[in-house]
């Protein structure tokens, strides 16, 4: 894993303010940097040049020579790649383009096969990729740039286009820092205030934009302007079926999801929270005699602490198995950290033990596996299960209800979860309606656009949305903000596009309210008992209430003196703490890291 950032400009590039502004990405990479600054017409002779600048921050884990660094150049295809990520089947990859009489530099660099086989075959290469990428590829025969990202969001993508300029980065500070125009787009705060992030393809600004999952955004650099069209090389949507389901072709999936992903030239370790997901993922690399090394986290507080769990996975599997130990709760100081290491406000407060696990585990270990996704492959949400049931349709009076719920009691979900129409009563789980009547706002952003057209089974309808927004644009953007503010790489078999594709275009009947997961509890029902099997979820959460109204004096001047919020409703700290419950926690948490992160830009 690496981060980058990029100029391409008609104008002359301030190469310090460049240098600066990719302060906010260097944890990204923080082995080694390297930059180009130069004029395109050195590479092409071309009347029609730019100046260039591209610094990279390099995060090294495979091919750990210099002959691996980026930028990387062909003089062969005269093409540049700046690339953040892993191939995993990288090593196929290569041999078949040396069997077509292509050359590599390096020994085995993942980066030099995306470079080599986007410049031989044309960018429709980017299918045959296995893995988690962001891309800029630069072919400087046709002066055409092409930004890609992989096709599930695990990287992120920033750019701009102003005055024939083109900034594209990694971080999306480091972007804004670069715009010349840097104007706060109300409709994507608004949309923030509901659902506690802002989806792809916007940000917080208006004139920068993400690029979406599985989207390339071509440019083409003209003599007078940069033009741009983008198309969507991988949707879910387009392999939703009904096959039948076949659990060895499936299980053969996952093992190699899994093993491909163990593949470093450093030391790797797993996330062990002692959960059905992490814990398939280390019996398979015990399975496949594979050397597995462990990492887990134990709270002093017993209601969070799972250490008899993943104490026992550790045995079982005989790991070389690592606990820190977090005493009491966490501090403010880790807690005004997690909120600052983020480019873009997200409203989960699970970002908080997240960040600390990368931050502990990253003093080891520079890679990590993970068991997120784990969920969506299996249905394993509680609200899935809830909504999967046709039975839970009961009437609308419930949803009559919700249109006079108090604003300040909390969302209303437990009403507006009844609706007859199940794209508004599962919306309900995601969007605060309610939170944006208190602050006088609308948002305009159709959370229904994640729910796949033309099909009437329930469950599949719940499973897409799940990954076109839950997946991609907030569980992603955790793991990896979280994990790379610490320099660490982290690896999630369960979010393998292959198992995604081979789950969504087959039956879901293995899919059972009652047992939830079975998929999975089947791979480890001959090593554990009921007891682990079958006990209920965690999740990896800290105490949001406690932290929250114990530091309200903190959170209401933070509010009180910012630019946002204020200015909608200056009253609605104490509308929020009149009844302290858990959501309401979870709406000033929203707020409060709203205001933190504008200081922050």
């Amino acid at each position: 894993m690496c981060g980058f950032l990029g100029t391409i400009s008609k104008q002359e590039i301030n190469i310090d303010k460049s240098r600066t502004s990719n302060e906010y990405t260097v944890c990204r990479g923080p082995d080694s940097k390297k930059e180009i600054f130069s004029n395109t017409r050195e590479y092409n002779g071309l009347e029609n040049s730019y100046n260039i600048h591209f610094l990279f921050n390099r995060l090294s884990i495979l091919d750990l020579s210099d002959f691996a660094e980026q930028p990387m150049y062909s003089k062969e295809f005269n093409t540049l790649l700046m690339f953040n990520g892993e191939i995993f089947n990288h090593s196929e990859l290569r041999y078949d383009l040396e069997k077509k009489g292509v050359d590599f530099i390096s020994d085995h660099s993942d980066s030099e096969v995306v470079l080599l086989g986007i410049s031989y075959f044309g960018i429709e290469y980017i299918s045959k990729l296995v893995g988690q990428f962001s891309i800029l590829f630069f072919n400087l025969n046709t002066m055409e740039v092409f930004l890609i990202r992989d096709r599930t969001g695990q990287k992120p993508l920033f750019y701009c286009i102003e005055n024939n300029t083109l900034l594209v980065g990694s971080n999306l500070k480091s972007v804004s820092k670069l715009s010349k125009n840097k104007s706060l787009d109300l409709e994507s705060l608004n949309t923030y205030l509901s659902l506690g992030v802002v989806p792809s393809p916007k940000t917080v600004f208006r004139n920068i934009h993400k690029v979406k999952p599985g989207e390339v955004i071509s440019l083409n650099l003209g003599p007078e302007k940069i033009t741009k069209n983008n198309f969507q090389y991988w949707s879910i949507d387009n392999f939703i079926d009904y096959k039948t389901f076949n659990e060895e072709e499936f299980y053969d999936l996952l093992d190699d999801a899994v093993k491909i992903r163990t593949n470093a030239d450093v030391d790797v370790a797993n996330f062990l929270s002692g959960g059905i997901d992490s814990t398939s993922i280390v019996k398979i690399q015990s399975n496949n005699h594979i050397q597995t090394n462990t990492f887990s986290v134990g709270f002093s507080d017993k209601k969070y602490d799972e250490r008899k769990w993943f104490n026992e996975v550790a045995d079982k599997y005989k790991t070389n198995h690592a606990v820190t130990n977090i005493k009491g709760t966490f501090s403010n100081d880790d807690v005004i950290k997690s909120i600052k290491i983020f480019d873009e406000p997200y409203a989960d407060p699970s970002t908080v033990p997240s960040y600390v696990l990368s931050r502990e585990i990253s003093k080891h270990y520079k890679v990590a596996i993970s068991g997120d996704g784990g969920d969506e492959l299996f249905g394993g949400y509680t609200r899935t299960m809830d909504m999967l049931d046709a039975s839970n349709k009961i009437s609308n009076v419930y949803s009559k209800l919700f249109l006079v719920y108090p604003a300040f009691l909390g969302t209303g979900t437990n009403l507006k979860k009844f609706d007859k129409s199940l794209e508004d009563s599962y919306s309900a789980y995601f969007e605060d309606i309610k939170l944006l009547k208190l602050l006088g706002v609308i948002s305009k952003h159709n959370i229904k656009e994640y729910f796949p057209k033309n099909i009437e089974h329930r469950y599949k309808q719940m499973q897409v949305f799940e990954y076109k927004l839950y997946l991609y644009e907030q569980m992603m953007l955790k793991i990896d903000r979280t994990s790379m503010a610490n320099s660490l790489e982290v690896r999630s078999p369960f979010v393998d596009h292959r198992l995604i594709e081979y789950i969504i275009e087959h039956s879901s009947d293995y899919v059972r309210k009652e047992n939830p997961k079975q998929m999975l509890k089947n791979l480890l029902i001959n090593d554990f008992d009921n007891d682990f099997i079958n006990r209920n979820k965690m999740g990896f959460v800290f105490n949001l209430e406690h932290w929250v109204y114990n530091n309200i004096n903190l959170i209401n001047d933070t509010i009180n003196s910012g630019n946002v919020v204020r200015n909608l409703n200056p009253n609605i700290v104490n509308q929020l703490s009149f009844i302290k419950s858990r959501i309401n926690a979870n709406r000033l948490w929203k707020l409060y890291f709203l205001e933190e992160y504008l200081n922050e830009i």
